[in-house]
Parts: structure tokens; C-alpha cells; sequence
């Protein structure tokens, strides 16, 4: 019987972007023969996953882990809202997220090497997912979100199973206080970024060629206007705007006479302790990915081999 090395397995691996294990069966099928366990894993459907790396994929699940101080959340696309209904994707979406959770890596490129259940990459795992399920599958982004006392809440919108949907966010409580009542607060805030999509926690942390353009947005909107004038409009706009898009600064809308800030420090007497947001992350499906816009009927007569 031929000696099956690790160099093998990966050069085969390379060459079908199959999974490691499939690729070290093919090859004992096919005694070493790495053509031949090309074809072996080709007949099987093994050695899809490349073909398919090309087509677009926007659809899919983020999904999100939390315990105590340490909270993950991590995107991976389908071509398909199809797939996303899909358990064996779901539970891959999970499985990944807890890696994510338990290796602490955020890298794309580090989490596909990372160990995955079954004896498997996380790379490997996606891969035969791709193979099985038929459509092109992406490891888009991943991130954590920890503090040193508290916790870091979640809330998924639009979930199709435990900690699995549409919208992912994690917020982040630092406190020595009781932490179930941080976990109900942090919980009501994570729900707060899912419908207002904050630009920042305050306007310190705003990119600052953001705030640049809304200056220039309101010095146009308001031209020819006497220097000093100018300066109490931008400043006075400049509040506005950041009542707008920083967390802290919008009205909380679980009690809309109160900011966000102000709701995180009335919740002082019940936590028993001060406390501070430190931190956000919102993850919402397959923003800024560039869709595909396509003709169904032309892609059914083109299936068909006629013209639409």
C-alpha cells in the first residue's frame, strides 16, 4: 500500500479545493495516484468547491457567541437565501462562530486553518460544505469584543436559530456590578444598534474624513454666510449630526426621552456598580458586498439552451 503523505494531501487538496480528510481517502482509494484521486473525488462531487469560488455571494448568516466578558460574531455568505435555511449550514455557521469564540482568531486566513470539529480545518469544513451543498460559500469576516469585568450582550434580528440571523451585535458593559441586570441592559442596547445602525460610539471614535464631509455638507448648504456665522452653523450641524449616527448620543428607543448615555448611567442603581459602554459590533448580512443583479428568465432559457 503506498505511503500517504501530509505533502500529498495537500498538493491534492490545492489542486480540488476538497477537504483534507476526502483528499487523504482518495488517495488511499486510488494508491497514491494523485490523478487518478483527482478523478476519484471529481466523480464523487468532492471537487466542486473551486469551480464554484468565482460566483458572488451575498446571502447567507452571521452569527454570534457570548459568555460572560467575551462575545464573537462571524459572517459567512451563500450564494442563496436558500442555503441559509439550510441546518447543515446553520450548524456550520455556529460551529465556525465558536471556534472564532474559542481560538480568539479574527482573521479570515488564521481561522480557516483553525481546527473545526471532526478532525478539520475550518477551511476544509467550508470546502465539503461547498462540495455538498452545490453553491459558492465565503468565510467573509469575524470579530470579538471583550472587557476585563462585565459582560458583552448579543441580540441576532431575523434569526433562524439560536444565535443565527441576519443581523448580529454584540455590546460591551464594563461594570463589577450584577450581571444579569448588565446582561438585560447590554441586551436592550444590542437591540438598539440593530435598528439604528450607530457610525460610532461618540464622535471621538467617528473615521475622521467622515466628520470632514458633513462639515463641508453644511458649509455648502449654508454658502455665502459671514465667517463667524458659519462657524456657529457647523458647530450647531456638527451636534445635530452626531446626535444622529453616535450611540451614546441617540435617543434610546426603548424610552425615547433619554439618550443611550443617559439610559447606561440611570442603570447604575440597579446594577449596583458604575458602568461604561465601551464598545459595539454590528454585523448586518451582506452589507457592501456588491450584488449580482440577473435575469431569471434569461438564466432559465440559457439553462434550456435557447434564447430569452
Amino acid at each position: 500500500m503506498a505511503t500517504i503523505t501530509a505533502a500529498l494531501v495537500k498538493d491534492l487538496r490545492e489542486k480540488t479545493g476538497a477537504g483534507m480528510m476526502d483528499c487523504k481517502a482518495a488517495l488511499e482509494a486510488n494508491s497514491g495516484d494523485i490523478e487518478a484521486a483527482i478523478d476519484w473525488l471529481r466523480t464523487k462531487g468532492l471537487a466542486k468547491a473551486a469551480k464554484k469560488s468565482g460566483r458572488i455571494a451575498a446571502e447567507g448568516l452571521v452569527g454570534a457567541v457570548t459568555s460572560g466578558p467575551k462575545g464573537v460574531v462571524v459572517e459567512l455568505n451563500s450564494e442563496t437565501d436558500f442555503v441559509a435555511r439550510n441546518e447543515a449550514f446553520q450548524g456550520l455557521v455556529r460551529d465556525v462562530a465558536h471556534v472564532v469564540h474559542t481560538t480568539g482568531h479574527v482573521d479570515v486566513e488564521t481561522l480557516k486553518g483553525a481546527a473545526y470539529p471532526a478532525g478539520e480545518t475550518v477551511g476544509d469544513a467550508i470546502a465539503s460544505a461547498i462540495a455538498t451543498i452545490g453553491e459558492n460559500m465565503t468565510l467573509r469576516r469575524a470579530a470579538k469584543l471583550e472587557v476585563k469585568s462585565g459582560v458583552v450582550a448579543s441580540y441576532v434580528h431575523g434569526a433562524v436559530s439560536d444565535g443565527i440571523g441576519k443581523i448580529a451585535v454584540l455590546v460591551a458593559l464594563e461594570s463589577t456590578g450584577k450581571a444579569d441586570e448588565l446582561a438585560a441592559l447590554g441586551r436592550q442596547i444590542a437591540m438598539h444598534v440593530a435598528a439604528t445602525n450607530p457610525a460610532g460610539l461618540d464622535s471621538a471614535s467617528l473615521d475622521a474624513a467622515t466628520v470632514e464631509r458633513e462639515k463641508a455638507v453644511l458649509a455648502e448648504k449654508n454658502a455665502g454666510k459671514p465667517p463667524q456665522v458659519m462657524e456657529k452653523i457647523i458647530e450647531s450641524g456638527l451636534k445635530s449630526y452626531y446626535k444622529e449616527v453616535c450611540l451614546l448620543d441617540q435617543a434610546f428607543i426603548h424610552d425615547g426621552a433619554k439618550t443611550v448615555a443617559q439610559a447606561v448611567k440611570e442603570s447604575e442603581g440597579r446594577v449596583g456598580a458604575p458602568v461604561v459602554l465601551t464598545g459595539f459590533i454590528r454585523y448586518g448580512l451582506g452589507e457592501g458586498i456588491e450584488k449580482q443583479e440577473s435575469d431569471f428568465a434569461a438564466e432559465v432559457a440559457a439553462a434550456a439552451g435557447v434564447k430569452a
